[in-house]
């Protein structure tokens, strides 16, 4: 087959790729552009959060119907957004859940994260030239967390060499019946993604000599997986607690303590206030290259 040389990669399918002496850096801003045009945002005034921490959308039952498809099409692209822009991965998470059950309000708070693009059009990841390949991950739950059926959310984010390389957010199909058993479900999340990725960088001939790192802000489960005494208030989570405890003895994964401050996976599980959002978004490594006028 012919092929030809196109030089360093610039655009692709809505990605727009920049190259410096700093590192690689990747935004979607032409797409968040197009989206304002078609949703009629573009002199909108921004927010500064993408969630209200006290929203109630399981209370939308009662609200008055409107354009499935359209709802459903807003949802697909900003779906799309999510894979460049880990801050809005909570948020499309939660309007899509009501993907064939939509409301008014869940419309609004789908247009309340196209209110918060507009002021950050131009955010991104830059991944910063490192000579470092040291795997580490952050793992939160939010236990109970919806009000429709008290099903948790779950969510981590992993670093290779300091930058931000994968991350997820999502609600669990399950009830857990403790917080601790929430954040095993979260930490097993997590170290399925850290084996994951140990496996792609060994067929590439990466490897290390230190533990992978698995940061957790739950004193008690890290507490159980390392001496895991097995009573009524643990048997319901007994195959979580030795999955991760035989990656632990195994000298793989380690399990340091993070405080809730340091707890970079908290926007991926829960609507933060504007002060927790904005210093959570700094550690990820996220940079914008524009402000609007």
């Amino acid at each position: 087959f012919e092929i030809k040389t196109l030089g360093k990669l610039k655009y692709f399918l809505g990605i727009e790729v920049v190259h410096s002496k700093k590192g690689i850096f990747i935004s979607q801003q032409k797409y968040i552009i197009d989206l304002l045009k078609e949703t009629c945002k573009t002199v909108c005034i921004p927010t500064s959060t993408l969630v209200d921490p006290n929203i109630k959308l399981g209370s939308a039952e009662v609200d008055v119907a409107m354009d499935k498809e359209m709802y459903q099409r807003l949802v697909g692209k900003l779906i799309y957004l999510s894979h460049t822009r880990p801050d809005v991965a909570f948020a499309v998470s939660l309007i899509s859940q009501s993907m064939h059950q939509s409301k008014e309000a869940h419309l609004q708070a789908a247009l309340r994260i196209v209110q918060y693009l507009k002021g950050t059009q131009g955010r991104g990841i830059l991944f910063k030239r490192k000579k470092s390949v040291n795997l580490e991950a952050y793992t939160d739950a939010d236990y109970a967390g919806s009000i429709v059926d008290k099903r948790l959310t779950t969510g981590y984010c992993t670093f290779l060499g300091g930058n931000l390389v994968t991350w997820k957010s999502k609600k669990q199909s399950v009830v857990a019946r403790s917080s601790v058993e929430a954040e095993f479900r979260a930490m097993a999340q997590g170290i399925c993604e850290l084996l994951w990725m140990k496996v792609i960088l060994e067929d590439v001939k990466v490897k290390w000599g230190e533990p992978m790192r698995l940061y957790c802000d739950n004193k008690s489960a890290i507490s159980i997986v390392h001496n895991p005494v097995q009573h009524d208030r643990t048997k319901h989570i007994e195959v979580g607690i030795h999955f991760i405890k035989e990656k632990l003895d195994s000298g793989l994964i380690c399990a340091p303590y993070v405080s809730t401050q340091g707890q970079l996976a908290d926007i991926l599980t829960k609507g933060l206030n504007s002060s927790n959002f904005k210093r959570v978004i700094s550690k990820l490594g996220m940079e914008n290259t524009y402000s609007p006028t």
